[in-house]
């Protein structure tokens, strides 16, 4: 399994309505594209910037690519992103996530 985690803030008072936007664009986005396995959109608040993570979670490089497009270092951002977001970094880091059920271990949880 493959997991890519994206952080992005935006000024607290947009908070609210950027978590809503990434909880009816983009999870909906990740979660149908073959080969995804979870999307999650974490929030942290602190003080006047909210900050945002998505983690998730892949099958291969190759459905990452058909999400994210042929550089899978390269985060994907929505056209109403720079409406909200402080910055928007161009990579993101991917990490290969080994489970416990790889080692034959438990059920994988």
């Amino acid at each position: 399994m493959i997991t890519r985690i994206w952080h992005g803030r935006t000024p607290a008072a947009k908070a609210d309505e950027y978590l809503n936007l990434m909880r009816t664009i983009a999870i909906p986005d990740y979660r149908s594209t073959p080969g995804n396995q979870g999307a999650y959109a974490l929030r942290r608040m602190d003080g006047k910037t909210a900050h945002f993570l998505m983690v998730t979670f892949w099958e291969s490089e190759e459905a990452i690519r058909t999400f994210a497009g042929n550089d899978i270092s390269v985060a994907k951002y929505y056209d109403v992103d720079k409406n909200f977001l402080l910055e928007m970094s161009r990579t993101q880091p991917t990490t290969t996530c080994t489970t416990a059920k790889q080692f034959g271990v438990g059920d994988g949880n």
